[in-house]
């Protein structure tokens, strides 16, 4: 997976709160995102756990599950990954996460 890029921030909020869209693009996607001491594939599945288990069922995790899918994270992987979760997040929360990336994960693996 490439260098992570965001524009949203300024692209949604740019005019309205330009520091607020500097803090998402530049330090959290730009900064965090590229920070190699964690792999790509690691930092998107802490990423889709903390959204997970923080309730955050919006399109924002649907954003972070395909970073998974992309950074390699394979189907049976974020199966177990969400059933893992669920055990401490919620089990209402895992039947949400599971119809996103069942949207995602399309095929067999």
């Amino acid at each position: 997976m490439a260098q992570m890029t965001q524009t949203a921030g300024r692209d949604a909020l740019g005019r309205f709160a330009p520091e607020f869209a500097h803090f998402n693009d530049d330090v959290l996607f730009g900064e965090n995102w590229n920070n190699e001491d964690i792999d790509m594939k690691t930092r998107c599945i802490v990423t889709v756990v903390s959204l997970m288990a923080s309730g955050v069922i919006d399109s924002s995790l649907k954003y972070h599950l395909l970073n998974a899918y992309n950074a390699g994270v394979s189907r049976k992987e974020i199966a177990a990954i969400i059933t893992h979760v669920a055990f401490y997040a919620g089990w209402p929360k895992a039947w949400a996460v599971f119809n996103m990336a069942k949207e995602i994960w399309t095929t067999e693996e």
